[in-house]
């Protein structure tokens, strides 16, 4: 059994139980796992990790790969949450098969390269012949821990419901596929490399009897719920008029609350909602930089920490946040709780807590996000001997100042990125067929 050692770390965050931070200390990698924390070790192979900080991999909790393709679209960049959607629908109805996988190939690479060694991904149209089945297939290659969901929207324009008639699916086909894809896919053992999810899109692109299935599906199949919640006013304004409730409401009613449950962005859920989430133990993934974006708000991040609620970090779709850099977004994070409760709302590594840690504990992976003897061995290398840290007096905070790319990111113990460089495929090959596609559909549009 081969072993791994990264040795002589200038410091290790390793977010376990006690928040230790050691210095000059080793970490042994044996089989996947972290098999011991020390100095003095031997292994196999030697990583040399001086001037560097030493994480857990970075966790994203909420994703929209294949948006990589439609970044900066001029129609979409200055408008609110549905009008944003109303836009770009039309360009999604051309994807197939081709576009789901490279879309994912680069998004999956722009969060390794940013520290992530685990990421969900909520993949809610498959036009043309897609299907979850090409996302799998590019973080296979990737590298990087998967958790997809097989999303869904079943309610179009004609029933009084937001996307085109063209994207939206038959409900009993959509469980049907959820069925399909959990049962050939999933994979529920600790260490696990790939987990799926059922994902109705939204409160507003499904019926309220397919929300009810899914959750009835999941728990007969193990497995977690993901949708978007609460996201924006109109979002809000929506539920009221439908539903005759908010959006927490409805997600109780519906069986959408509890451990094995995360809503993206919460932006706008009361204190009443924050209480609900919190007894329940029901997790949010927090979107900082897509909700800037959108102009959707800063969802109230600290009250539902201070609450105890579960929350984890997400990049969100790339035609939201036109990034998928999983640092920046603990960065603004931290500044915009700051922004609304002043400069000791959060500190610098907290927001890294929630960004690893939190985003853990979200998507139900209690053997990853830690540097702890017997948890996984994803870990992350930030070389902070460059610019970025010139004159930092703690070279720890590096979301004050360091680095937004990672030197190396190992994931269960094998090498994802490699001196700043992806390793498990062609990346400038990757992005030229990716720009190529999107020029394409530009013309077709």
């Amino acid at each position: 059994m081969k072993t791994r050692l990264i040795r002589g770390a200038a410091a290790i965050l390793t977010m376990d139980d006690a928040r230790r931070e050691l210095s000059g200390a080793d970490i042994l990698i044996r089989d996947g796992v972290i098999a011991a924390i020390g100095t003095g070790l031997r292994a196999d192979t030697v990583v040399e990790a001086a001037g560097c900080v030493v994480t857990p991999g970075l966790v994203n909790t909420h994703h929209h790969l294949y948006q990589t393709l439609t970044r900066a679209v001029p129609a979409a960049q200055d408008a609110l949450l549905f009008g944003w959607l109303k836009t770009l629908y039309p360009i999604w109805a051309q994807f197939g098969p081709e576009h789901m996988f490279v879309s994912a190939q680069v998004g999956l690479a722009e969060l390794a390269l940013s520290g992530c060694s685990m990421t969900s991904d909520h993949l809610y149209l498959y036009p043309n012949g897609a299907r979850l089945d090409d996302t799998i297939a590019a973080a296979a290659e990737v590298g990087i821990r998967f958790h997809p969901t097989r999303g869904a929207m079943s309610i179009g324009e004609s029933a009084g419901g937001l996307p085109p008639d063209s994207l939206v699916e038959r409900e009993a086909a959509i469980l049907d596929d959820c069925i399909r894809v959990v049962d050939t896919f999933h994979d529920p053992r600790p260490g696990s490399m790939l987990r799926v999810g059922i994902a109705p899109c939204s409160p507003f692109s499904v019926s309220r009897e397919l929300m009810r299935d899914a959750a009835l599906l999941a728990r007969d199949k193990g497995v977690m719920l993901h949708t978007h919640l609460a996201e924006n006013d109109e979002d809000i304004a929506y539920s009221l008029a439908q539903f005759g409730c908010r959006p927490g409401q409805y997600a109780e009613e519906l069986g959408w609350t509890g451990p094995d449950v995360w809503h993206a962005h919460c932006v706008k859920l009361d204190q009443q909602e924050i209480d609900l989430f919190s007894r329940t133990r029901t997790g949010v993934a927090h979107c900082p930089c897509s909700n800037c974006r959108l102009g959707s708000g800063i969802a109230p991040v600290r009250a539902m920490r201070d609450a105890g609620v579960r929350v984890g970090l997400g990049v969100d779709g790339s035609a939201s946040n036109d990034a998928g850099n999983l640092v920046a977004e603990a960065r603004m994070s931290m500044l915009l709780q700051r922004v609304v409760r002043g400069a000791d709302a959060m500190s610098a590594r907290e927001a890294l807590e929630i960004a690893t840690r939190g985003g853990a504990q979200v998507l139900g992976r209690d053997d990853c996000g830690q540097i702890a003897v017997g948890k996984r061995a994803d870990l992350a290398i930030w070389d902070v001997s460059g610019i970025e840290s010139a004159g930092s007096w703690d070279p720890a905070a590096i979301l004050l100042a360091g680095p937004s790319r990672v030197r190396d990111l190992i994931v269960e113990g094998l090498d994802v990125v490699r001196s700043g460089a992806i390793i498990g495929i062609d990346l400038p090959m990757v992005v030229r067929q990716q720009n190529i596609m999107a020029l394409q559909l530009a013309d077709i549009r």
